[in-house]
């Protein structure tokens, strides 16, 4: 009847302006079209809802929503009911890239369509796009932004740090005043160090100064605390700038997706339709494992152990990180490689639930066939994997770093022996009483990347730094490293290291989304598996 669909435009349009949005007239007249199918009010809300958490995907640009835009959340909203897949795998040279525009104060798309061997224009941006990520998350800190006025009487300016250039530092030799910088660690002489920003370079003078926790290296940026005498600047007290939480981050750049995920215009978290794909799933397990030898005899039989344990119900996703053979060099190398990929097809064809249930996902190691040792590294070649692709078709080879996308959750997976590089590398020796998974979790989520080792050390594609960023903070990162396994969290993110499968007694880790657990576990003789 005309009356009920004049409510139903009524309706509609009151609904969207709830939600601060107008709509023009050829664009209320689809949806009110749309929502004439349903009978029921309750079914009406329900797809208003599902058609307006679309449109927040869509990052509008004004809130006058035309037809195009509604044509787009109402196709979004049929697909919702196609192919229930909770897990995306987001290959590195897939993420989209975002630069911080400081006069803006917002993170604008950058080139889409990125050379693999960048410019030396893109070498330089790298340090400077790290520095200006991490210089507005510091100025936002309540123990650097200015205090407001009248909020708490407490809170004054004495309480608070302000944090000055490299060229104010050079101005201050008379004052001898006590500064705070910003600014990264550099070499510029063999042996002698370096605080540089975008505005100037001064030496510095550590041998007095009291290291906070974390690994400090080269190009690493650092808070320093000290006085310029005119010829040092003599640092009282080094640490890393403080980390920020995702929720913080996202309540102050809204809705971008960052993190990649090639079905989402926006922000998973934001999803309504993924948290509901969440609790669908909340009983989804994803089981990690890195330094898998499949030529190793032992380890296939630990591996046929390990999927019987999880033959009656079977894990959401395995993740195998390498390296996949304990002897990667010599002339049969590929051929030996392929083989063992051939071997472990044929073993999980012995169980088909696994086959029909189970993603596999395989991220390559650094001696693993492949171009170069450079990061990002991309997935082993497809000619070593096809048999395996072909008889195992629910199988993902990606890159190494790579991002998991578990519903509203995100994953950042990378095979790296982080710790054993970074303490290296180190200026100064980390304090023994701080364990070195505290160390590494430190060093990562504050300087908000996977991998600041200086570039001769680690080789990374200059267009594609953006993909080794922590920015925002994950809510899991798993680094497959030779180390001891560990979890430590940080700022609402969880960093953790399997440990080898190979070489540290077939141990493993089982990751619950639902209720973000980790669980250690170990295959602990030929006919047992333990999880704790």
């Amino acid at each position: 009847p005309k009356y009920r669909s004049m409510n139903r435009q009524r309706r509609v349009v009151t609904s969207f302006k709830f939600h601060g949005l107008s709509l023009r007239g050829d664009a209320a007249s689809l949806i009110v079209k749309h929502v004439s199918l349903y009978k029921d009010e309750q079914d009406v809300d329900k797809m208003l809802d599902k058609i307006l958490d679309a449109l927040r995907q869509q990052n509008l640009k004004t809130a006058l929503i035309d037809k195009t835009a509604i044509q787009a959340a109402l196709a979004e909203c049929s697909e919702s009911n196609e192919k229930d897949n909770p897990l995306l795998v987001i290959d590195a040279f897939s993420i989209p890239r975002y630069d911080y525009n400081s006069e803006r104060k917002k993170f604008i798309p950058g080139p889409k369509d990125l050379q693999l061997f960048g410019s030396a224009k893109e070498k330089t941006a790298i340090f400077r796009e790290r520095y200006a990520i991490l210089l507005q998350r510091t100025m936002r800190h309540e123990l650097f932004c200015p205090p407001t006025p009248g909020v708490d009487p407490s809170i004054t300016a004495a309480n608070k740090f302000k944090l000055k250039t490299v060229e104010h530092v050079l101005s201050s030799a008379i004052t001898g005043e006590k500064l705070v910088v910003l600014a990264m660690l550099a070499q510029i002489k063999e042996g002698r160090w370096y605080l540089e920003d975008p505005t100037g370079i001064v030496e510095v003078n550590v041998n007095e100064a009291i290291f906070h926790t974390g690994f400090f290296v080269e190009t690493s940026f650092v808070l320093a605390e000290g006085i310029y005498d005119g010829e040092f600047f003599i640092v009282s007290a080094l640490g890393f700038p403080p980390s920020e939480c995702s929720v913080d981050t996202r309540n102050y750049f809204g809705n971008v997706n960052f993190f990649g995920a090639p079905t989402l215009q926006g922000c998973a978290k934001s999803s309504e339709k993924m948290a509901l794909l969440e609790q669908k799933h909340s009983n989804a397990t994803i089981v990690f494992l890195s330094d898998i030898f499949l030529d190793d005899p032992q380890v296939v039989e630990h591996l046929n152990i390990l999927f019987s344990g999880y033959s009656e119900s079977p894990p959401t996703a395995f993740v195998f990180m390498g390296n996949f053979s304990a002897a990667p060099y010599g002339t049969e190398r590929n051929e030996n490689f392929q083989q063992s990929f051939v071997a472990l097809a044929d073993l999980i064809q012995l169980f088909p639930d696994i086959i029909e249930q189970t993603q596999f996902v395989f991220v390559p190691g650094p001696l693993d066939p492949g171009l170069g040792n450079v990061l990002p590294r991309p997935a082993i070649p497809d000619c070593l994997t096809k048999y395996f692709r072909d008889h195992i078709p629910n199988s993902i080879f990606t890159s190494n770093p790579c991002h998991l996308q578990f519903c509203t959750q995100e994953i950042v997976v990378f095979r790296e022996d982080a710790i054993s590089k970074l303490s290296r590398a180190c200026i100064r020796v980390p304090k023994a009483s701080i364990s070195m998974a505290d160390h590494l979790v430190k060093t990562l989520t504050s300087q908000a990347h996977l991998c600041p080792l200086p570039l001769h050390s680690r080789p990374i594609y200059w267009s594609h730094d953006h993909t080794l960023r922590l920015y925002p903070l994950p809510d899991l990162v798993v680094i497959g490293d030779k180390y001891d396994s560990y979890a430590v969290s940080s700022a609402q993110c969880t960093i953790t290291n399997p440990g080898s499968f190979s070489r540290s007694g077939y141990e493993f880790k089982v990751y619950v989304p639902s209720t973000k657990l980790l669980e250690d576990s170990k295959i602990t003789n030929c006919t047992d598996m333990q999880t704790n």
